[in-house]
């Protein structure tokens, strides 16, 4: 007499529990939100920099290098398709990250220059663009550091016993996490804050 189907299914639920593929598909779920925030982060960076750079030309327009890095570096990083798939391409991600870092410290050299120009530190837009910056980039630090959470959670629990079983069986790979020389250097977001120029001095009587 064959068991009946509802024993089979509970037999089926307690057996991929007990291997950790439901943990395993909750942490999967994790990564891949996490994923998207970082994603969304910086596509919210890549969107302000025409404005900022076009800003910056109107008072600093023979600076050509640095205005040419920054639009370089943000065409570096349109070009890489991140898709959900590129966590799992070690290769592909570690593209990413430099394409970023590259883009990241373009910027940061822009806002240096800017520095030598106190009507461009004046004007409204820049200051504006300045400051969705600065949060843009605090933005990017948070779900950085969550998405890394989120794969070493992932990670964990597809390389431990019994879970990795599981995880060799259906063909699960850890996934690929962000990787620095200089982890407090990242964990620092760029210094973007600008000091307002010093007033003109009234002409003595």
């Amino acid at each position: 007499m064959r068991p009946p189907l509802a024993v089979l299914c509970s037999l089926a639920v307690l057996l991929l529990s007990g291997c950790g593929y439901n943990q395993i598909q909750v942490n999967d779920e994790q990564v891949n939100s996490a994923w998207s925030e970082v994603l969304n982060q910086y596509q919210r960076r890549s969107d302000l920099i025409p404005n900022l750079v076009a800003t910056v030309q109107g008072y600093a327009a023979h600076e050509n290098e640095v205005l040419t890095q920054v639009t370089t570096a943000r065409a570096n990083v349109a070009g890489i398709k991140a898709t959900p798939e590129l966590i799992n391409d070690e290769a592909a991600f570690a593209k990413f990250q430099q394409a970023q870092s590259e883009l990241g410290g373009a910027l940061s050299r822009l806002l240096v220059v800017a520095e030598n120009y106190p009507n461009l530190k004046a004007d409204a837009s820049f200051r504006d663009l300045q400051a969705q910056l600065e949060g843009t980039e605090n933005r990017i630090t948070v779900a950085r550091n969550r998405y890394i959470k989120s794969v070493q959670e992932y990670n964990i629990s597809v390389r431990t016993f019994p879970n990795n079983l599981t995880a060799l069986a259906m063909g699960w790979k850890p996934k690929a996490n962000f990787s620095v020389d200089n982890e407090k250097a990242l964990a620092t977001p760029p210094r973007v804050q600008f000091v307002a120029p010093a007033a003109t001095p009234a002409p003595a009587n």
